[in-house]
């Protein structure tokens, strides 16, 4: 199985009249977004699962990929890791599936999973891919590819 962590693009800063999930992605965000969709929509299965957090930054940030997805609540700000992993049958789904979500709880997805990672802070818009051999239940997750905005041509 793969499990892949995409934190949301670069937002605009939280306001006081303003609920955290009505932040939209500035303009920076918009183009992180796009870069990182136009390198996952290269290597992504056609039959990859989608989950997204209900906050508008990150349905912004999904929507760059031009694919269908799911929005949940059970991949949102107040998620916790087992809740993550559990709408997305690890380690028992054989399809991949894309988290679109936050920090800290993607982090601590990754932690929970390499336990050699004691902690690990998600930077805005990067992916961290996860995989496991789908045909030995005994095997360890592992860190197929970590990517950033920066690393993706203009």
């Amino acid at each position: 199985m793969d499990l892949i962590l995409w934190r949301h693009a670069h937002a605009e800063p939280f306001a006081d009249n303003q609920s955290d999930t009505d932040r939209k992605l500035t303009h920076k965000g918009e183009k992180q977004a796009s870069k990182m969709a136009e390198w996952l929509n290269l290597i992504l299965p056609k039959h990859c699962k989608i989950l997204v957090s209900p906050a508008k930054r990150t349905v912004q940030t999904a929507s760059a990929l031009g694919r269908q997805f799911t929005i949940s609540d059970d991949v949102g700000i107040t998620s916790h890791v087992q809740q993550i992993l559990s709408i997305c049958d690890w380690p028992k789904c054989h399809e991949p599936v894309l988290i679109v979500g936050h920090q800290p709880q993607l982090g601590q997805i990754v932690s929970t999973l390499i336990p050699t990672f004691h902690y690990v802070e998600i930077r805005k818009a990067n992916v961290w891919w996860i995989s496991r051999k789908d045909d030995d239940e005994d095997s360890a997750p592992f860190l197929k590819a970590v990517m950033k905005p920066e690393l993706i041509g203009k």
